[in-house]
């Protein structure tokens, strides 16, 4: 289906596979790497989402509400509904993000269910076949770790300013070496306070890693069965059976697209709240 590519190690459903999984990577800092196609693409679409609501959140009007604006009035009170039910505090802030959240990585998410050889089909209608063959570009954000470890860093550094904002600097600090085991007497603390903070490191560093991993790891799966499809039924003889089993995943795969960003925008608000309680 589609372009196949004559780069990669030993060409043919490999080389498909290893040009489709390279990023468009450009060096900064020295010898760091930088992902210019999932900064971009990532970029482009937290822009069009935020148009996206804008637009509507113009045209809002009172009475009966167009399709657009109702489907966007269901997204909004969807995700309001799950914050107020998780999050006891002050929403002001926190609505809107996970509302960011969830229409973000749901954009982003998206991006695999375009046709997989659609970008090379572009380069080569505007540059050439050769250009094609050479040019990377992975047009899945999501699918991308740099781009979900970024994401949930951001949400741990918002999980330490609300643990900090709700028991103070002090008190922050304190729990780190007091719990989860208390102990009565000096002695006792001092025993105990090294095995609290490696359990409370554990579980602050364990957030961040199991959010990013998880979305990462099942958008890189979806878009590798794309990639696995598209390299079995690219033959004419096999196009139809190829575009049926393409058909049958991206149907599924809405679900995960959908679930995966809805479980990103739950466990942040769940893990904010968490660090908002008192103690």
């Amino acid at each position: 289906m589609g372009l196949a590519p004559e780069g990669g190690e030993g060409g043919g459903l490999t080389g498909y596979i290893v040009h489709h999984l390279t990023h468009n990577t450009t060096t900064v800092a020295g010898d760091a790497g930088f992902h210019l196609d999932s900064w971009a693409i990532a970029l482009g679409l937290g822009l069009l989402a935020c148009l996206w609501l804008w637009l509507y959140a113009r045209k809002a009007t009172s009475g009966v509400p167009g399709k657009g604006q109702a489907f966007v009035e269901l997204v909004v009170e969807f995700v309001d509904s799950q914050v107020k039910d998780t999050f006891h505090g002050d929403r002001r802030f926190i609505a809107p993000l996970a509302l960011t959240i969830f229409v973000w990585v749901a954009f982003m998410n998206a991006m695999d269910l375009l046709p997989l050889d659609l970008p090379s089909a572009v380069i080569a209608a505007v540059a050439g076949e050769e250009a094609a063959h050479h040019t990377f570009l992975r047009v899945v954000p999501t699918a991308d770790v740099n781009t979900t470890f970024a994401l949930s860093i951001t949400v741990f550094l918002l999980i330490i300013f609300y643990s900090i904002k709700a028991k103070g600097g002090w008190g922050f600090v304190k729990e780190l070496f007091t719990a989860p085991f208390h102990a009565h007497g000096v002695l006792g603390k001092i025993v105990l306070a090294v095995p609290n903070l490696f359990l409370n490191l554990v579980e602050y560093l364990s957030k961040p890693v199991s959010l990013g991993m998880r979305l990462f790891g099942n958008m890189y799966a979806g878009e590798l069965v794309f990639m696995l499809i598209a390299g079995l039924f690219m033959s004419w003889a096999t196009f139809l059976p190829g575009v049926l089993f393409q058909s049958v995943w991206a149907i599924f795969h809405i679900l995960i697209i959908l679930l995966q960003a809805f479980i990103f925008m739950v466990l942040t608000v769940v893990y904010l709240a968490m660090a908002h309680e008192h103690h």
